[in-house]
């Protein structure tokens, strides 16, 4: 039945498992309004001739509804709008959910291509290969106007916005390959702006990623606007950058208090802002933080980074989040972190604050 239906629609075919409870629920709301709008169709028909008048000077009769019938007409259209709400919005809080285990990948989007990057450091142009049957969750940024990131066969579509992360994710659940459109207007090139998903089995995807990485010190992509990144993974990128562009400035990778926060153990953690409220710190956050630092203030800091919009591009961006995410005290190797302070006696986190008024002055402009 399945089957039928989604041919009958006229629906791709369902490449992910929450396709299907997607086209579940769709076939409800279609069928119940098909089935709902026939009835209203015959039943016009049928008043038409029932009360339709015979001779000049007849009139109709007055018809009074009950209260049964009138509290029926409303209470049985809800019924159905809040069990579809309900149904979708548990479909939705599975779309927006990916799973701990999931496997990353950046996206960026450009006029008018898809650009791909693994943080192992392999990357691609218009062509993502992943594994069947694993999680995989996108981080998607903008490098000029909305796109949005749509895959009919794995039902899922998310806007990609310039200047922040949004994310989507799926596990195909067989090999196949899928199809990539762009679901925004982006300009004139916007009807080219396709790619394509090749999920692989998972031998042979590690095969590949492991054949990647083997040529990733010697391979670079032709044309591109990060050719210049450092060479190596995402987190060997992020460390350099990190240097490069001056992070090391106001933060720190061991813990130390500085500037601004220290870098270890900072990804995934919750931090209090001064208004009040609460933010985790992701990949989202992160890259606001550099694009418009002054959004969100964490409590114990000052107001004083200076915005990277326009000096860091969205490869950089994603190659300084992984290697923040990287930067764990619990890692073989790790930077050791310093002594947690007294809320930690009591099972708070270690905030390792300093004032303000006993860090040091930052450098003059152009020192090193």
């Amino acid at each position: 039945m399945n089957d039928f239906l989604r041919r009958a629609l006229f629906l791709p075919p369902q490449g992910t498992a929450i396709a299907a409870d997607v086209d579940r629920l769709h076939y409800f709301v279609i069928i119940t309004t098909f089935i709902v709008s026939t009835m209203i169709g015959l039943s016009a028909f049928y008043f038409f001739w029932r009360y339709r008048r015979r001779r000049v000077g007849q009139l109709t009769p007055r018809v009074e509804p009950g209260v049964i019938f009138e509290v029926s007409c409303i209470a049985v259209p809800l019924l159905f709008f809040l069990l579809w709400a309900f149904i979708g919005y548990r479909d939705y809080v599975r779309m927006v959910t990916p799973p701990k285990d999931a496997m990353d990948v950046y996206v960026m989007a450009k006029k008018w291509m898809w650009k791909f990057s693994y943080p192992d450091g392999a990357n691609s142009i218009s062509v993502l290969r992943v594994p069947a049957q694993r999680p995989v969750r996108l981080l998607m940024t903008s490098r000029d106007v909305i796109h949005s990131f749509y895959v009919p066969d794995f039902r899922i579509k998310q806007d990609v916005l310039p200047g922040r992360y949004t994310e989507t994710w799926f596990e195909a659940v067989a090999p196949g390959r899928y199809q990539i459109l762009c679901a925004e207007y982006c300009g004139v090139g916007h009807s080219t702006m396709w790619g394509e998903i090749i999920a692989m089995p998972p031998d042979e995807y590690d095969a590949w990623m492991a054949a990647e990485k083997r040529g990733l010190a010697t391979r670079r992509d032709v044309g591109l606007d990060d050719a210049s990144l450092p060479s190596g993974d995402m987190v060997t990128q992020g460390r350099a950058l990190s240097g490069s562009l001056g992070c090391m400035k106001c933060h720190s990778l061991d813990g130390s208090p500085h500037i601004g926060p220290s870098w270890l153990d900072l990804y995934g953690r919750t931090e209090r802002l001064t208004d009040g409220k609460f933010v985790t710190v992701d990949e989202s956050y992160i890259t606001e933080s550099m694009m418009d630092p002054r959004a969100k203030i964490v409590v114990g800091y000052a107001p004083v980074m200076p915005t990277f919009q326009g000096r860091a591009s969205p490869p950089e961006t994603a190659a300084l989040i992984e290697f923040i995410r990287s930067l764990r005290s619990e890692a073989p190797g790790a930077e050791i972190s310093a002594p947690p302070d007294e809320g930690s006696r009591f099972g708070l986190p270690a905030l390792r604050r300093t004032p303000m008024t006993a860090l040091p002055p930052p450098p003059p402009a152009g020192a090193r």
